[in-house]
């Protein structure tokens, strides 16, 4: 039998995670001591390592928490985890293509404020702010136009 304590020492983990996983459905709820206390059995040391293995390649606690139901229904979840796994890698690529658009924008804008730009316009008024930024092209890296001046800026992916 083991405290809230000991397994997550055992696991790496922090007793609150330990409950965050209890209380999500992802660990069988522990028995209690008469004075409330958890106590768990050896049978959740895989499955929080499990847990944590998983995260580390990026899932979520709800992916993992399908796969960990799957197999308690005594279905094989490998397909699944392929499933997962293929859409994380093809998220992945996503971000890393807008990751290096953005470089090749920031190289051409840094590439720009390298070459004489002066305060002033050819007719010698002041320039409206940066024209290292006002020159870049009017779309962005993840292929979005830029906000016309005044505009908000253009809501994140995630």
């Amino acid at each position: 039998m083991l405290t809230i304590g000991r397994i997550a020492a055992l696991t790496g983990l922090t007793p609150k995670a330990v409950r965050l996983y209890e209380s999500g459905g992802l660990i069988d709820r522990p028995q209690r001591t008469r004075a409330g206390y958890r106590i768990y059995t050896e049978q959740a040391l895989p499955v929080l390592h499990f847990i944590r293995q998983a995260q580390a390649l990026g899932l979520t606690l709800k992916e993992i928490k399908q796969i960990l139901d799957l197999q308690r229904t005594g279905t094989q979840p490998c397909g699944l985890v392929t499933t997962l796994l293929d859409d994380h890698l093809a998220e992945l690529d996503r971000r890393i293509a807008d990751l290096e658009s953005l470089r090749h924008a920031l190289r051409a804008a840094r590439d720009r404020a390298g070459e004489s730009h002066g305060d002033l316009d050819p007719e010698g008024a002041a320039a409206p702010i940066c024209p290292i930024i006002q020159g870049l092209p009017n779309s962005l890296p993840d292929g979005t136009s830029r906000p016309r001046s005044g505009a908000s800026h253009p809501a994140r992916r995630r």
